[in-house]
């Protein structure tokens, strides 16, 4: 007789290490081509993972039955923010987006196919086919009425130069008028200066085509480009953005398709203005330089986000909603929710 073998669960370590390469460039992400520098603040960025992926594992999940879930067409590791919700929701990550009662499109790619729903199957992302920096721009000048792209060759001023592909971080200021470099776009350069040394992004996470909340990200002015923060605040949507704001970035968001995703905003010292200069479907996080309390319970708010907007928006006519229940819930507290400690 051959005995019943179960497969085991990924230990986080290996979840971690299973999709890179070690090269002279640094560690290679495989799917994407991007790479990790091979240095003390990777180290330290893994360990406050671990340690988060660890408390994450401990907190109880919202949902009393589970959600089946598929990514596709890969699948989201431990590490984006995506695997994180879901799983602190309490759903079931299966392999086989038939099985599922939600898809959820998962591609670091900039262009991507669209995913289409059957089966009265809830969609995440599905038409979110196209987030291009070109995109981004010209969404930017439609939604918020004044523009973000400039022209290299006739803008008289500082421009930033990037590339279109989704997670390079290659962006650099140049000084127009300049030739115009093949592959790469131009924006015009936001003054986002926080301090006298350090720029702020206002990273907004969205659920349901919807702002949820905001990650305030501050790194050095020399750094203003690299992935890297010195600081990250975790911030309610009222501390940042007027409801007109809030309504804007929602319609921004919808437009490109992005149902889940961050988008990078920045608002401009001296007019005021905000501009919305980088969106991401398939983002890692919460950030790393972010407390450890803060991480939880941002992703405790992005997943009661996922729910109610499974609950809510799709409930009329999608099964998934009809037969998802949660749990009741709490104020929420990691010490409360892991050790029965006050909040």
């Amino acid at each position: 007789m051959v005995a019943n073998v179960q497969e085991q669960p990924v230990h986080p370590l290996r979840a971690v290490f299973q999709d890179l390469r070690i090269t002279r460039k640094g560690l290679k992400v495989e799917h994407t081509g991007h790479y990790v520098p091979l240095e003390w603040a990777t180290v330290v960025d893994v360990v406050r993972w671990l340690t988060y992926d660890g408390a994450l594992r401990l907190v109880p999940t919202l949902a009393d039955r589970p959600i089946k879930i598929a990514f596709t067409p890969h699948t989201a590791r431990r590490w984006y923010f995506a695997r994180a919700i879901v799983e602190h929701l309490g759903a079931e990550v299966v392999e086989d987006p038939a099985d599922a009662e939600l898809v959820w499109a998962f591609d670091d790619a900039t262009f991507s196919d669209e995913v289409m729903a059957t089966n009265d199957q809830v969609v995440i992302n599905g038409t979110c086919t196209d987030i291009s920096k070109t995109r981004i721009n010209e969404i930017m000048q439609s939604v918020f009425g004044y523009a973000l792209a400039a022209d290299p060759e006739t803008y008289d001023g500082p421009m930033v130069e990037k590339s279109e592909i989704n997670g390079a971080h290659d962006g650099r200021i140049v000084q127009g008028p300049a030739p115009r470099r093949e592959g790469f776009v131009y924006q015009r350069l936001v003054d986002n200066q926080y301090d006298d040394n350090r720029v702020e992004d206002l990273r907004t996470t969205i659920v349901g085509g919807k702002p949820v909340l905001v990650f305030r990200k501050r790194r050095p002015m020399d750094g203003r480009f690299a992935n890297t923060n010195t600081e990250v605040v975790l911030t309610s949507l009222d501390e940042v953005f007027t409801m007109e704001e809030r309504n804007m970035i929602g319609a921004f968001a919808q437009e490109l398709g992005l149902d889940a995703g961050g988008l990078d905003v920045l608002r401009d010292r001296h007019t005021g203005k905000l501009f919305i200069v980088d969106a991401n479907k398939t983002d890692m996080g919460p950030p790393m330089a972010l407390p450890l309390n803060d991480k939880l319970k941002a992703t405790h708010m992005m997943a009661e986000a996922l729910a109610e907007e499974i609950q809510v928006s799709y409930s009329t006519s999608r099964a998934a909603a009809r037969t998802f229940q949660m749990a009741d819930l709490q104020p929420f507290s990691w010490k409360h929710q892991i050790f029965g400690q006050p909040a």
